[in-house]
């Protein structure tokens, strides 16, 4: 299966924090945002992840991340000219995806919860369909929304930004699909606003009868940081549970070896010009 992150998009909500740099390389709490969608696709097993940014933000991620070898993965690179939505990802990423199965994240989405992993791997196992993850939110006018039937757990329907939502679930920002996703990408027609729309690819799973919805349960913790109290938000609940439990999360270093992308000591060679601060620490004294 092949990982992609979407890291474009101007970042307006954020201004003027975003004038300089990608909103995606804005930092959460200890490390760069970007970060934690490429951990996610590292957690579900993906080691071939492509990263689609906008001209103007493509030297700082590859100055950041470079080839991937560091974390044990491979990084492409790939330019979306003008956004036009989540979907056009899959045609702009066709000749990278080949004949395999894909996962995209978006760029500005945090994930974090106990047994994760584990679902990750689970999904990206799959061979048919697509699944997407919902959680429960307060507001879901503001997202994708999917409505369940009450009984029997299967999903109704599917809606972007509905005035009137028929649940409080919205649709997160990781998806996976079967190899199928290009086609029918291809096949979309624009929305309103000009853009492919990931609920519209979405829909097309649902009338096939192969979309999957994994509920993402209490004691997680889903965040999309678009806004600057919601990167303040994420950047102190990372603090809270990194100070809590000692533990480190998104560390693509500490990921990579745990997964066995990567030795020991390749780890500790990829960050010995890093040294003097907490991060390098941490990572020198992992088992």
């Amino acid at each position: 299966m092949k990982g992609i992150v979407l890291a474009g998009g101007a970042g307006t909500r954020l201004f003027p924090a975003s004038i300089p740099i990608s909103k995606i390389l804005l930092p959460i709490y200890d490390k760069p945002m970007v970060y934690y969608p490429i951990s996610i696709l590292m957690l579900a097993g993906i080691k071939d992840i492509l990263l689609i940014s906008n001209p103007q933000d493509l030297e700082n991620f590859k100055k950041l991340l470079g080839d991937g070898s560091k974390f044990g993965v491979k990084f492409s690179y790939a330019i979306q000219e003008v956004p036009k939505g989540i979907a056009d990802s899959f045609i702009i990423a066709e000749d990278f995806i080949g004949d395999d199965n894909v996962a995209l994240v978006l760029g500005d989405n945090l994930f974090h919860g106990q047994g994760f992993s584990s679902t990750l791997k689970r999904v990206a196992a799959e061979n048919k369909g697509a699944t997407i993850f919902g959680y429960h939110v307060k507001d879901p006018e503001r997202f994708g929304v999917v409505e369940f039937d009450k009984k029997s757990g299967k999903v109704l329907s599917l809606e972007e930004k509905p005035k009137n939502p028929k649940s409080k679930y919205a649709v997160t920002g990781l998806y996976f699909y079967d190899n199928n996703v290009i086609e029918y990408a291809k096949n979309l027609q624009p929305s309103a606003r000009g853009e492919l729309e990931i609920t519209d690819l979405n829909k097309i799973y649902l009338e096939k009868g192969t979309l999957n919805v994994e509920i993402l349960t209490r004691g997680f913790a889903w965040l999309d940081t678009g806004t600057h109290e919601s990167l303040l938000k994420a950047s102190n609940f990372i603090h809270s549970m990194e100070e809590n439990k000692g533990e480190k999360i998104a560390c693509l270093e500490e990921i990579a070896y745990l997964e066995g992308f990567i030795t020991k000591s390749e780890l500790l060679e990829s960050i010995a010009d890093i040294k003097n601060n907490d991060y390098y620490h941490y990572l020198t004294n992992l088992e």
